[in-house]
């Protein structure tokens, strides 16, 4: 009974410490298990992709077309399935304006413990209606929230698929624009993938910054590319 009262506790701390290791993992933006993760590229380029999660919708795909169109930006739309069952045509105006389309699964759940099916059905039903929507490059996926551990890493692996995450969240840090504009233009480096949200009526201040950031930017010397052409980059400057 001793032996069993001494050992209980050692157990305890290694489940304590692995748990809190798989969890630190699971939210890592540079790290998963298996395959490919891209936060973002090495590159001696002034360039940097900014990236739009979540959407489309009806009230403010229009809105952030107009901003990218009039600032002559092509940006990564990372999509929501249901979104795009919903909004069908929002994604047919994005694709038309020569943005690039990334899968951000279908409902947008955390993908920590969860099924092969389940992680399979997220990314190729949503992968089917991007290319309903005629879209026809490669198409990248982001995990919703950033979070993966083991099913959805490896499922992306065996499908030559790979992870895009970020470096600059300034969301994370404040909601309000001129916060999220300093917060981007000082953290943003040679290869950074840029997150934001816009595709909401909450995210006003996020959709206010887009132009500053933008403007911005260019002033530090950077010009913007999508990721799959922030990836390219990366391999020409390993060839």
């Amino acid at each position: 009974m001793k032996k069993k009262f001494i050992y209980f506790p050692a157990v305890l701390f290694i489940l304590i410490a692995v748990s809190i290791i798989l969890f630190q993992i699971s939210k890592s933006r540079n790290y998963q298990f298996f395959g490919e993760i891209y936060p973002r590229v090495e590159t001696t380029e002034k360039v940097a992709a900014l990236t739009l999660d979540d959407g489309p919708n009806v009230e403010q795909t229009g809105e952030i077309l107009g901003i990218l169109r009039e600032e002559n930006v092509k940006a990564t739309f990372f999509l929501i399935g249901a979104d795009i069952e919903k909004n069908k045509g929002e994604t047919e105006k994005i694709i038309a304006e020569g943005h690039e389309i990334g899968n951000h699964s279908f409902s947008h759940n955390r993908m920590v413990l969860v099924s092969h099916a389940f992680v399979k059905n997220e990314i190729e039903k949503t992968d089917e209606l991007i290319r309903n929507s005629g879209y026809q490059e490669e198409i990248l996926f982001r995990p919703p929230y950033g979070k993966k551990l083991f099913t959805l890493p490896f499922y992306l692996s065996q499908n030559n698929r790979k992870s895009i995450t970020w470096d600059v969240e300034p969301e994370t840090y404040s909601e309000k624009s001129d916060e999220i504009i300093a917060h981007t233009l000082e953290n943003t480096k040679n290869g950074s993938i840029i997150l934001l949200h816009v595709m909401y009526n909450s995210r006003k201040e996020s959709m206010k910054s887009v132009r500053p950031i933008i403007r911005g930017l260019r002033e530090k010397g950077f010009n913007f590319v999508t990721v799959s052409k922030l990836l390219t980059l990366k391999l020409k400057n390993t060839d």
